[in-house]
Formats: C-alpha cells, structure tokens, sequence
C-alpha cells in the first residue's frame, strides 16, 4: 500500500532492471547529500543553485516515468520502452540547461527571453514531460491546474493579451522564474534531507518505537488505542513530509488496534486520518513548508516554528479530547498496565521526568556555549565526544530490555506494556532528533546545514545500534548486524529518493503556476474574482478562500499543496483584508491558507489520506472521509481565529 500511494507501484521482474531502479535512487540520494556538504565547494564550485535545482528535476522526473505506469490497466512487471525514451528525456532538457549555464553561460544569457530553436525545442519537451510525469505520480489535479495557468498565460484574459510562446518558455523552463524556482530549490536544498532523515529513521526502527511508546504512556486512558494514534501520528508527523505515509506508516498499527477495541472501521480511520494531517501542521518540520514559508514570507526559520506552535498544540489536544468523547460514548475503558503505580509513584515519575527534560534541555541550549569557552576550537570535538557517550549509553540501557515487537497482533488488550522498557528500549533514537533541534535552535544554522548534520548523525546510528546492542549482550552475531545496518541504510536511501519522487515533481509543476502569477498579474485577477463573489463582506471573502484552498490542495502532497495555494490565495487575503481595514501579519496569511489547503487531505470526494486509511480499516472511504471531516473542523476553525487573534500565533507577546 505504502509503495502504491507513495512511491510508485512497478517491480519489475527483470533483476537488471530493478537493480538500474535501485541504483538511481541511492544515486539521487548520495547526491544530495554531496550537494549539501562542506565537499560541494571544495570538489565542484560550478554546482551552484541553480545546477543543484535542474539534477534534482531530472532524477525526480526520470525516477517518475520508471516508477509509475501510464494507466491502469498498464503491466507493474515491465517498463515499456516509451517510459524509459520518456524518461532520458526529460533528464536531458534538465542537463542541456545545465550544459548551457555551466559551459556556455555567456551565450545562454544573451538569449534568455529570446530561445533558439535547441532551447525552444528541448524546453517545450521538458514542460510537457514534466505535465505527464505529475499525472502518473500525483494524478491529473496538479496537472489540470498547472495546463489552466499555462493557456491562462498564453491566451490572456480580461483584456491581457497573453504572452508569446517564446517568452512563456523562457519564463517557465529556462530561467528560475517557473519549474526551476523558489520551490524547487527549497525541494532540492532542505525538502530532500527532511525526507531521507524521516526514512533513515523509520528503516532504523523508530516508527515502530515512537507507537510503541505512544501505546505504552496513553493505552490505560479510555480509548487508549486511539489516543495513542493520535499521539504517535504527532510524533511521526513532525518528521513526516506527507499525511498519506504518516496514514500508512502508522496506522497499520493503530488502525486494526481501535478496531480491536471497539471503535467502528470509519471511525478508527478517521481518527488516525485527522492525526496525521495534523502531523503536517507540526513544527519542526509541517511537512517540509516550514522551509518554504522562510522564503515566501521572509522570516527566520525559528519565527515560523514559533509561529505555528501553538495553534498546533491547541489542535492535538482538542483531537485528544473529540477521541475522549467518542470512547465516553461507547463506554470504553482503560487496558489496565502489568505493574499499576500508586499515585504517588506516577507523580514521582511526573516529577522526576520534568526534571530530565529541563536538565536535558539547559544542556543542548548551553552545552554548545560552554564548550567553547573552556575549549576554544576544539569545542566541536568535544560536543562530538559527549554526543557519542550519550549515544553509547543509552544504547547500553537499551540492550537490556528485550526488542519491540513489529507485529501489532501480538499486543494484548488485556494488559498494557510497563512504560519505562518500553520508553528505553529505543530512547537512543532521540539523538539524531536532539542534533537537529540544537542545529537548528541553538546554533541557528541555516535548515539545510541542519539537516546533513542531523542526517550524518543518523547513518551513524544505523549503523551502529544493532551491533553495540548485539555487543552488550555478548551475543555473537556482531557482523550480521553490521550487515543489518548496512541494509537499513541502503533502504533507507532508495525510500528517501521514491519518497521524493512525487514532491520533486510536486514542486516543479507548482512553479509554473508561481511563474504565471508572476508573468501575467493573476494574483490581482483571483483577488478581484473572490472580492466579486463576496461582495465585500470579509467573513465572506474568509469562506470562498478556505473552499479554493481546498480545491487547489486536493490530491497534493503537503509541499506542493503549500506553494500552490500560497501563491494564488496569500496575495487576495493581504490585499482584501488591507481593504477592509484589517492588517493581516504575512505569516497568519500563509498559515491561514496553508491549513485550509491541508483540510483537501481529508475532504471528500478527493481526500487521499481517508482513501489510506479506509484501505487499512476496511471501511466505506467517502464516510472516512465525512467523518475526518468533522474531526477536522477544529483544524479549519483555528485559521480563522489567528487570523484576528494574533497573539495565538504569539505575536506582540
């Protein structure tokens, strides 16, 4: 299922053609990490940007026309030869830029606005392959929108001209106005390592350990099986770049356990479909848009996650409280725990937990600062050294408690498993997690510095966990773990790359329609279509803008879906909330828009995170869907509240 909704559904039987598969991916993946380290500018200075942006379209465009078939009906065990023609293609418009600007860049840039019959050609050539290759891996909306923007800008409309082939060409392929813009590069730059450290982590184990975690600390609670998909799926869904792979990766887990419990299959999906585009709206990561609010609104990354912290700690807690309500009506109770504490002891544990976390938290913040007091430029080394402690302790407490079990059958409903095994059974995975919030808060690197030192420190757990497991248990299968994490790394590449291959594409079409805003003055033209259809009244306007952010976010990943309606709909609630007297702060704006675009994950009829989990539940879809809906009004009622109570966003505070 994960495959199929997320990252293409061939395999081919051919073991040749499998293996070239196999080995692109991992290539897409080395290269990103290359282009984000230290070496890029050591090795190769040409790579700039705009290089990094234009490899990144043809691995994700090749890697699409492979992976995805054209229709239906057409065979998963074999790759036609027009997929493979299609697919050189479109890689060889990216390149011919390339050569062009890298070898050729005098000439190149004396003709951009004016292409010449190579540039023409190759150019028309990439933007119809890229069209076909966002309806195979994301289906026709995208494409639909992406083909109106395109003969918007060529025919014109309400007395605009439109705009010649030539320019529409130049504007949308060979400069960086168009497929090659700001979120393509913000795809190739930080979406990409956000990605591959969401799939390290999840072929390392720590999927399994963050529900496994959440089932143990709120499986006693009424409906606990359910609460602990709502807390799972916040948990996965901060590093998650996409609700419908938080559904399936969590929700194989949580789903069929609710069920167990009592709860009905479209309310059991509902619920882990509501936690899981939730999961989006959560910092640090929001499914990768945090990254491209600090282009499109011009603050720093930790504006944002401070921003957005808030209305999504008020939507998690009200979604635990809509799941308290619905097992108060079915009289649920609480799985009773092997060991049940006294209250004394569980406020013991409350206290003593707090206490860590503060210690834990004064550390990270004021370690770095520290270090380099007393040991001056070799404060890094340092810092690395007690990283490294840390990691082999916990592994060490880890090792002696016994494996979680991947099989959610063999949890008993009967009994819940003791917290505290549970919890340090896998505690050593919070490192790579703790790297990335200290590059990111404390040392204020930029997103994508963060991210590759955060990932860096990942592979280094993948490879290591099993074997020193292994080792403090005097077990002697210390070279097949080895192998082990050798295999969970080189899984982990290939995820992270065909779990790019839709938002790669996703961010590419997205930037033809930013580029037909840009070229033509279509934002002033939707500002005045939503101010006609409202006639003035600014509750009104609110309305229609939430139902075309929906619209346009249906069927789109979360990045996609941000670039698209923050592009057409940001620039129309600005301008008529100016006009109606009210000054919305840019970043309410985009926020505003981009939690209505994510409400098209669980609205019907297109709602593909409802059709995830209905498929896991064996329950109706559109009721699904209904259902998801009405759990996820809270999340459309918020936007509207911070937008006239700033202080929700902690503005002014």
């Amino acid at each position: 299922m994960e495959v199929s909704l997320e990252t293409g559904i061939r395999s081919p039987e051919n073991k040749l053609i499998r293996d070239v598969l196999i080995y692109v991916a991992m290539a897409w993946s080395i290269f990103q990490l290359y282009v984000s380290s230290p070496l890029v500018l050591e090795f190769t200075p040409w790579m700039n940007a705009d290089v990094v942006k234009r490899v990144h379209v043809s691995f994700a465009g090749f890697l699409a026309f492979v992976s995805y078939p054209a229709f239906k009906g057409s065979s998963r065990a074999r790759i036609p030869w027009s997929d493979w023609l299609m697919g050189l293609l479109i890689a060889l418009s990216c390149f011919y830029l390339i050569y062009n600007q890298v070898w050729d860049s005098r000439a190149f840039e004396m003709r951009l606005g004016v292409p010449n019959s190579s540039d023409l050609f190759l150019s028309i050539i990439g933007l119809l392959l890229l069209l076909e290759a966002t309806r195979r891996s994301l289906g026709p909306p995208l494409m639909i929108v992406a083909i109106i923007a395109l003969t918007y800008a060529f025919i014109g409309a309400g007395g605009y001209g439109g705009a010649s082939l030539n320019k529409i060409v130049s504007h949308m392929w060979i400069t960086t106005e168009g497929a090659f813009g700001i979120a393509v590069g913000v795809s190739a730059s930080m979406v990409f390592l956000f990605v591959l450290f969401g799939a390290l982590l999840e072929r390392a184990g720590a999927g399994n350990y963050f529900i496994r975690v959440a089932y143990a600390l709120t499986g006693h609670y009424r409906g606990g099986p359910a609460k602990a998909a709502v807390v799972s799926s916040a948990m996965t869904g901060m590093i998650s770049g996409s609700s419908i792979a938080n559904v399936v990766t969590t929700g194989t887990f949580t789903i069929p356990l609710m069920k167990r419990v009592g709860f009905p299959s479209e309310k059991a999906g509902a619920i882990e479909v509501a936690s899981s585009t939730n999961g989006q709206l959560t910092p640090p990561i929001m499914g990768t848009a945090a990254f491209l609010m600090v282009e499109y609104v011009g603050i720093s990354y930790l504006e944002v996650v401070k921003h957005a912290i808030l209305p999504s700690l008020i939507s998690y807690i009200a979604l635990l409280y809509i799941v308290h309500l619905e097992a108060l009506k079915m009289n649920m109770k609480g799985i009773e725990r092997v060991n049940k504490p006294t209250f004394a002891q569980r406020m013991l544990v409350w206290v003593t937990n707090i206490v860590l976390l503060l210690v834990t938290g004064i550390a990270v913040y004021y370690g770095s600062a520290v270090a380099e007091v007393f040991f001056g430029s070799y404060a890094s080394y340092v810092l690395f050294v007690a990283m490294a402690v840390v990691y082999i302790m916990l592994v060490k407490v880890a090792a002696s408690y016994p494996e979680l079990s991947d099989d959610d059958s063999s949890i008993e409903l009967t009994s819940l498993p003791e917290v505290r095994p549970t919890v340090l059974s896998g505690l050593y995975f919070i490192v790579p997690i703790i790297v990335l919030l200290w590059a990111l808060a404390v040392q204020q690197y930029s997103p994508q510095q963060s991210a590759f030192y955060a990932v860096a420190c990942l592979i280094f757990v993948v490879f290591t966990h099993r074997p020193l497991k292994a080792w403090f248990r005097e077990q002697h299968n210390i070279k097949e773990m080895f192998i082990s994490g050798w295999h969970d790394f080189v899984g982990g590449l290939i995820s992270g790359a065909r779990n790019m291959i839709g938002i790669g594409i996703a961010t590419a079409t997205a930037g033809i329609i930013v580029g037909t805003v840009t070229l033509t003055g279509l934002g002033q033209m939707m500002t005045e279509f939503v101010e006609f259809i409202s006639g003035g009244s600014l509750l009104l306007i609110l309305v229609f803008t939430a139902i075309i952010c929906i619209v346009l976010g249906m069927g789109l990943p979360t990045t996609a879906n941000y670039v698209v309606v923050a592009s057409l709909m940001a620039t129309v609630l600005v301008d008529v909330g100016n006009a109606s007297g009210f000054i919305f702060p840019l970043i309410a704006v985009h926020l505003f828009v981009f939690y209505f675009g994510l409400m098209a994950d669980v609205t019907p009829p297109v709602g593909l995170a409802s059709y995830a989990a209905a498929a896991i539940s064996g329950g109706d879809p559109l009721k699904t869907g209904l259902q998801a809906f009405w759990y996820s009004l809270r999340t459309g009622i918020l936007p509207i509240v911070f937008l006239f109570n700033h202080e929700l966003l902690l503005i002014g505070i």
